[in-house]
């Protein structure tokens, strides 16, 4: 049994009995802050800001962090800004794979992937950010040159041809914001075209859904359309817990911890980054797994200076932050996955926290 399964099972014993923390299913490890787009629903990253972010951790130092994360869980998600742009990406992800066995995703938006083709082996899962089928709507989008969209798909279409010899599962995710929300069908059809995996989530404004999504009527038909097709055998990875959940914007059992987020420093974001984000004195990032050499000493350390992490949420519906949640409190609804849907099958439990 892997390292995420067991803590899943773990987690339940301990829910069952009122227990914290719960172990993690899965770290995103934002690697580098730097970006090469300036897509429209990023909040936190992009081009424009590049001038205001640190460096990254040198590979010794990376490598030092990783092998802390590997103590709480063997599932890692590695993420950005652009993890293309660290320079030692290559050697990184070589001894996440071979020397600490993690099961690894890797979050890009895909414009230089052309140039990291030899990575593939190294990943279980390779997620990319596609937002719209019209070539203009999605280089505005992302504030990208004109011709970079060509560029983007033709390197996802050579990856989704990699997967069965490379060993590894491509997943689009699709941001859906008010511009783009027709668009997202046809995003789909282009995944099922080439035998690629789909996911969507809502586009967040200041840690809630944008306003014009939640008064649009025709968000909500594009939901009720995407369950639909995933009954029929679509290869959507949202939990049918989570659309149902998106389509009326409702509260939900939140666990943070299932899924935390580590900075490019090493500095813990807790509970959760957009708490952390906020800078109030309910979370922050000043606990530094570097500086604590321990994971659990991390977050019993961040408990004491924040408190304990948030039980229910009413306003981030972003797909990374609110499956993991949804399947630790549903183990029922996992279940029904696992039997009745291919996609999640192929996908994974860390399918329930892509990013």
């Amino acid at each position: 049994m892997s390292h995420t399964w067991t803590n899943y099972l773990i987690n339940l014993a301990r829910m069952a009995v009122a227990a914290t923390p719960l172990r993690p299913l899965v770290v995103v490890y934002c690697l580098t802050t730097y970006c090469n787009l300036n897509c429209v629903y990023c909040e936190d990253f992009g081009a424009r800001r590049n001038a205001l972010q640190p460096p990254p951790l040198s590979l010794d130092d990376a490598k030092r962090l990783l092998a802390i994360i590997r103590q709480a869980t063997s599932s890692l998600i590695i993420t950005g800004g652009e993890p293309l742009l660290y320079p030692e990406l290559r050697a990184l992800l070589a001894y996440a794979r071979r020397d600490l066995r993690f099961h690894i995703t890797l979050l890009t938006n895909a414009a230089l992937l052309h140039e990291y083709m030899d990575v593939l082996p190294l990943l279980n899962r390779l997620m990319v950010s596609v937002d719209a089928a019209d070539p203009t709507l999605w280089e505005q989008t992302i504030g990208a040159p004109p011709g970079a969209a060509y560029i983007i798909r033709d390197n996802v279409i050579t990856a989704a041809r990699r997967q069965k010899a490379d060993g590894f599962r491509l997943v689009i995710n699709c941001v859906v914001t008010p511009e783009t929300l027709t668009q997202v069908p046809a995003v789909l059809d282009w995944c099922i075209a080439h035998g690629m995996l789909f996911s969507f989530s809502p586009q967040s404004a200041n840690n809630w859904p944008r306003y014009e999504l939640l008064v649009s009527q025709a968000y909500r038909d594009l939901v009720l359309t995407m369950i639909a097709r995933k009954r029929r055998g679509a290869p959507l990875l949202g939990s049918m817990a989570y659309l149902q959940m998106v389509w009326g914007f409702d509260p939900y059992p939140c666990y943070p911890l299932l899924a935390p987020r580590v900075m490019p420093d090493g500095g813990l974001a807790y509970p959760c980054r957009p708490i952390e984000r906020a800078g109030d004195a309910h979370g922050g990032h000043d606990i530094n797994l570097l500086a604590i050499g321990d994971w659990c000493k991390a977050v019993q350390r961040a408990m004491e200076v924040y408190g304990a992490p948030p039980s229910t949420c009413g306003s981030c519906y972003q797909q990374c932050y609110v499956e993991p949640s949804l399947m630790q409190a549903r183990p029922w609804a996992l279940l029904s996955e696992w039997l009745f849907y291919k996609a999640s099958r192929q996908g994974g439990l860390a399918t329930y926290a892509p990013g």
